[in-house]
């Protein structure tokens, strides 16, 4: 089984932001498993025409794979699932739409309707997370991925934009999606 965790967009060494390396070993420790996490190509825009072909490419992406996805990792995920067949995945601050940011804007994630059907027909489970006191991504944003994907929703109310160094409860979702 192979894990897969794309970051969110920014600058740095993805093993030292947030709860990624962390998670990056925990999971790396769990039988029979193998996490992937990498520096992204264009990290700062997160261009979808870079990232997905990155993480088929060169991450190996496919169908035995648990795709972990933060921020503009979760829109790379969700498009990614459009068009190719992966184990799951897991969405960590997922939203919909540009948030009025150009940056984001010039991604090309959010140029389109996303394709709720396609996504849920390509993977074996979808899980999210969402925390309603996020300070980047309005509430509705998280309630219209859900909707769409009816996914296992792990709602919070104290974690913002999952910024953590550590996330337990990803460990937790993970070990239960391998049993």
């Amino acid at each position: 089984m192979k894990v897969a965790i794309i970051p969110g967009n920014g600058a740095g060494d993805v093993f030292m932001a947030n709860w990624y390396g962390w998670a990056h070993e925990k999971i790396n420790r769990l039988p029979g498993v193998t996490a992937d996490l990498r520096n992204m190509p264009d990290p700062i825009t997160a261009r979808e025409n870079i990232w997905i072909p990155f993480m088929r490419d060169k991450m190996s992406c496919d169908e035995s794979t648990i795709i972990i996805g933060h921020s503009s990792g979760a829109e790379a995920a969700m498009r990614f699932a459009e068009k190719y067949k992966v184990k799951g995945i897991i969405l960590v601050s997922a939203c919909v739409t540009d948030l009025g940011d150009e940056n984001e804007r010039e991604s090309g994630y959010y140029n389109r309707p996303w394709e709720w059907d396609k996504i849920k027909t390509n993977t074996e489970f979808i899980v999210q997370f969402g925390s309603t006191d996020d300070p980047f991504i309005e509430w509705d944003e998280h309630q219209q991925v859900a909707d769409g994907l009816q996914p296992e929703f792990h709602k919070f109310s104290d974690r913002g934009h999952f910024m953590n160094s550590v996330f337990p409860e990803l460990i937790n979702v993970v070990k239960s999606k391998l049993s």
